[in-house]
């Protein structure tokens, strides 16, 4: 017998009467070498083989003791069944056979705890390697759950061992933020993996558990979960034990300087003062750096995703990477770490070495391409995700100085500037918003940066507004329906788009009139509506259509003029017929919804009146008014763009055009600036003011005097400011009225569902079409997109039917697109044996000189265009555009491999060039 004898606890006698008592059922005696544990109970009901028996235990440790023990539970002993257990360090030697010969095999029992442990898993089998480990043993013993250990098969393997111990100690799967699923028995299967034990480590209680185990117990673990989950256990366990757990992951992203270039030994000494006493080797610190950034990426990737995980995910990303920050800041490591693309200190050294190119002040003004690096990096760092709106912000300044780097805008005429404002200046107004709005977080430095940018660009575009009222004030003088100028006048924008959008025989249009929306709003619904996979068109080629309001730039006015065909003003008794007089005068029935008629009962958006007329054949027409409502708050909210869900009732609109394949016409009657807190008021306004942006009187500083026939108030003349902070009533969040172009411009985005038909002679407009080369480096725009439009020969698409090759014209267009200094990419690998044989197994290919065109059409826009772009490089107009990508797809991906990829929600093609010129073996 052990000098040292085990400790037994109630388990232990059931398990041991369960294995030992059925081959001797009548005795009622039991002797177990032992000590009994403290507090356990002394009296119960144990379920033995098919009986249930009463269970008295005792702790005698002499000869007398237990005799007297046995004589009393006889005399006390109520029923047959019960039994009398007896723990103690006596030996069998030391025993009568008075005592001996009533016991249970007639001995004292010595407990095999293996045979124990069997016992509790309900297994008929044991490693071996179990029985080696004494302290797993006494570990699973002690550690068995309330409800008990889980079945785990008729053999009990040492690792299904160390799973249940390790989850039972250190509650692993409740501390883990989600699981890969579940076993048969319905528990979490939790991956015991490194990135488990690191979400584990930031558990209220987990490391503290494994802290406050036996020494040997611990290094089993840590051995057993170095060899499953990675060497990166080892030194979180070291952590744990030391009872830093919940510093373990910051430590993690702390200790990455020695991943970078060789550390100082002034920073080895900082970090090992960070370890303390645990001293890791660079060896071990490594990989447990490296597994702390794979969790950490998980856990940002969640934090970005719209779920269930999003908020966890995002609050223990920072408070890690916060932590971090501190732990570097207290040792001096925040210099070295600078690079770290973690750390909140990282992201703003980058955001800082934005800056400090973007600063007039500073040495580099002009270098715009370390602006951009500056950017890239800064959109590479891990958190860019998390800090979008401040990433936004950096992205607009960048816009603006790329836009401030080129050439000085030059108006020809009023049409001629609102098409630009809309092509390219009203981007500019969105990146100025958002950079206006700032950075909350910023260092001085970036916001100087930004003030500089900011005032850099509001000041070109001043000196355009002023240009603009120049030709505004000459052109109004005498511009009428009959002698536009070239201009497309608000009043004929129905006749001009929506009705030729309906066609003799098209389906009927839906007239959404966004009241307010400027080109800086429409762009960004622009965006949006192409990532949606709403096609474009026009009457022009690569530019989308602008209108100019009527004068003064007032609701009542543009909007009335808008839809009723007519330069007139009014309210809803004026628009609501002379709509319906329109459309009559076309042949063709209408209907005009205003805010009240739009609304349904309760359980859906749209009214009943409403949902009828878009499931009919009238030209609809819907009034939608949050946009211009937003100006009449009292400031300037937080506000940096419009999404199509921010219009009430627009996405429900939208969805229902798609479902009846209407066309959709998106138009403002007039646009907008924005309060900045920086409003003037202009002293000649005195005893003139009629609204906030347009008064009686004669012009000051920053206005202009306008007459003429399309102005509607004051007579024929009124004083209109062209600068954005000019006016003349109470601070609201934003004006119209003026003479700015902002204000002057009506967009018109005019939309086709999926697989329709442009009108004849007009053209689809792909994003790169309408999107200004500046907004985005390296991504495709309308300068690239010039190779696509090379091959669109037709506003139709050609339609082969199967078996028939594509339109000679098509392949005509195609074959001329190649440079005449030699073959291009595309030529080349069409002319491939590997195009050829491919091109075999698919049908209704492309001819080789359109495939060609398209994958010159790609390389030329950086690998990257949108699906309506593409289309147009092979002269497809759009029809049917994911059909056609997946042709493209099913030549290009060879054996499988992603040559060609959908992007961007599968709105964009994405080439990868370096692989298809090794797949098809195209030489440089």
């Amino acid at each position: 017998m052990s000098a040292q004898p085990p400790l037994v606890n109630r388990r232990v006698i059931e398990a041991l009467l369960r294995l030992e008592l059925p081959n001797e059922p009548d005795r009622r005696l039991v002797l177990v070498h032992g000590r009994y544990e403290s507090g356990a109970a002394a009296e119960f009901t144990a379920s033995l083989a098919e009986d249930k028996r009463r269970i008295e235990v005792v702790e005698q440790h002499s000869v007398l003791g237990i005799s007297d023990a046995w004589h009393r539970h006889q005399e006390d002993a109520t029923g047959v069944g019960s039994v009398l257990v007896v723990t103690t360090t006596v030996e069998d030697e030391q025993l009568g056979w008075d005592v001996l010969g009533h016991a249970l095999r007639r001995q004292v029992l010595s407990v095999d705890r293996a045979e124990i442990v069997r016992l509790r898993f309900g297994a008929t089998g044991l490693d071996p390697r179990i029985r080696a480990e004494s302290w797993l043993v006494n570990a699973l013993l002690e550690a068995e759950p309330h409800g008990g250990w889980p079945r785990l098969g008729s053999v009990l393997t040492l690792d299904a061992a160390m799973r249940a111990l390790v989850e039972a100690r250190l509650s692993i799967s409740q501390a883990s933020p989600d699981a890969a699923g579940t076993r048969g028995d319905g528990r979490r299967d939790t991956p015991l993996d490194a990135d488990t034990l690191l979400a584990w480590s930031r558990s209220p209680f987990g490391p503290a558990a494994y802290a406050a185990l036996a020494k040997d117990e611990q290094q089993g673990m840590r051995d057993w979960l170095t060899k499953v989950a990675g060497n990166a256990a080892s030194l979180l366990l070291d952590l744990c034990a030391a009872g830093r757990g919940e510093e373990a992951m910051a430590l993690g992203v702390v200790g990455s300087v020695v991943a970078g270039p060789a550390p100082s030994a002034e920073t080895g000494l900082a970090l090992g003062g960070l370890f303390g006493t645990i001293r890791p080797k660079p060896a071990d610190l490594r990989p447990f750096a490296l597994a702390v950034e794979g969790t950490l990426i998980r856990w940002l990737l969640q934090a970005e995703q719209a779920g269930p995980e999003q908020h966890a995910a995002h609050n223990r990303a920072r408070e890690v990477l916060d932590q971090a920050d501190r732990q570097a800041q207290e040792a001096g490591l925040t210099e070295a770490l600078a690079g770290n693309a973690y750390l909140p200190s990282g992201f703003q050294a980058r955001l800082n070495a934005l800056a400090a190119v973007l600063d007039p002040s500073g040495p580099r003004t002009r270098d715009l391409a370390a602006a951009e690096a500056a950017l890239e990096e800064l959109r590479r760092h891990h958190l860019a995700g998390l800090l979008r709106p401040r990433v936004r912000t950096a992205e607009a300044a960048v816009r603006l100085a790329r836009w401030l780097a080129g050439p000085q805008p030059t108006i020809a005429s009023v049409a001629d500037a609102v098409e630009q404002h809309l092509a390219d200046w009203g981007w500019v107004d969105a990146a100025l918003t958002v950079l206006w709005a700032g950075d909350a977080d910023a260092q001085e430095p970036v916001s100087a940066a930004y003030h500089s940018v900011y005032h850099a660009a509001r000041g070109r575009r001043a000196v355009i507004d002023e240009i603009f009222a120049r030709y505004l004030r000459e052109w109004t003088r005498t511009a009428t329906g009959q002698t536009p100028a070239g201009a497309l006048l608000v009043e004929n924008v129905l006749d001009t788009i929506a009705v030729k959008l309906a066609g003799k025989s098209g389906r009927a249009p839906l007239i959404l009139l966004v009241d307010g929306m400027s080109s800086e709003v429409a762009v960004g619904f622009g965006e949006e509506l192409a990532r949606r996979g709403w096609l474009e068109t026009g009457p022009a080629r690569g530019r989308r259509t602008a209108a100019v309001a009527a004068i003064p730039s007032l609701t009542r006015i543009s909007r009335a003029s808008l839809l009723t065909g007519s330069l007139t003003q009014g309210g809803q008794s004026v628009e609501k017929p002379g709509f319906e007089a329109f459309w009559s005068r076309q042949r063709r029935s209408a209907v005009l919804f205003h805010k009240a008629d739009i609304g349904g009962a309760a359980g859906q958006r749209l009214s009943d009146t409403l949902q009828r007329e878009l499931a009919g054949e009238a030209v609809v027409g819907v009034v939608l008014n949050t946009v211009d409502d937003s100006l009449d708050h009292a400031a300037q909210g937080d506000r940096t763009r419009w999404r199509l869900a921010d219009v009430t009732y627009l996405d429900e609109l939208l969805a229902a055009a798609r479902l009846y394949s209407r066309p959709v016409v998106i138009v403002a009657d007039h646009g907008h600036v924005l309060e900045r807190g920086e409003g003037l008021d202009a002293p000649a306004a005195a005893g003139n003011v009629s609204a906030a942006r347009w008064r009686l009187g004669e012009p000051g500083s920053g206005e202009v005097l306008l007459t003429g026939p399309r102005v509607l108030e004051g007579d024929g003349r009124i004083v209109a400011p062209w600068r954005e902070d000019i006016r003349y009533t109470p601070r609201k969040a934003g004006y119209h009225g003026g003479a700015s172009l902002a204000e002057m411009t009506v967009p018109v985005l005019t939309l086709l569902p999926v697989d329709a038909d442009p009108p004849k002679d007009w053209h689809l407009l792909a994003p790169e079409d309408v999107t200004p080369s500046w907004w985005n480096a390296g991504a495709p725009t309308r300068d690239a997109a010039r190779v696509a439009e090379q091959t669109d020969t037709s506003s139709t698409p050609a339609q082969p039917t199967d078996g028939q090759e594509p339109m000679e014209e098509t392949r005509e267009a195609a074959e001329t697109s190649t440079p005449s200094d030699g073959p291009s990419f595309g030529t080349k690998l069409v002319a491939s044996e590997t195009f050829r044989f491919q091109r075999k197994f698919v049908r209704r290919s492309l001819e080789p000189a359109v495939m060609a065109a398209v994958v010159d059409a790609l390389v030329a826009a950086d690998g990257v265009l949108s699906l309506t772009a593409v289309a147009a490089a092979a002269g497809k107009a759009g029809r049917n555009a994911d059909g056609f990508a997946a042709t493209l797809q099913r030549l290009m991906n060879v054996e499988g491999y992603p040559v060609l990829e959908f992007s961007d929600n599968g709105t964009r093609l994405r080439l990868n060039v370096p692989l298809a010129r090794e797949q098809f073996q195209v030489d440089s």
